[in-house]
């Protein structure tokens, strides 16, 4: 009887553990979804950004414009 309850308890840990396990895995699924959606929505203002550094002469422009 012990040990069968001991089996039972075991194979009820691994359960939860499997269950944990796949939550984390879904959590870090949307989390990465989420950071890839930002990333998409901020490159056209990341190369807009780059745009105007260059015009403007970058890391040049201060021995250019003293």
């Amino acid at each position: 009887m012990k040990i069968e309850r001991a089996a039972r308890a075991v194979e009820e840990a691994e359960r939860t553990l499997w269950t944990g396990r796949r939550v984390l895995v879904a959590q870090a699924a949307v989390l990465a979804g989420l950071t890839l959606l930002l990333l998409v929505k901020e490159v056209p203002g990341m190369i807009r950004e780059i745009k105007i550094y260059r015009m403007t002469g970058g890391l040049r422009a201060a021995r250019q414009h003293p």
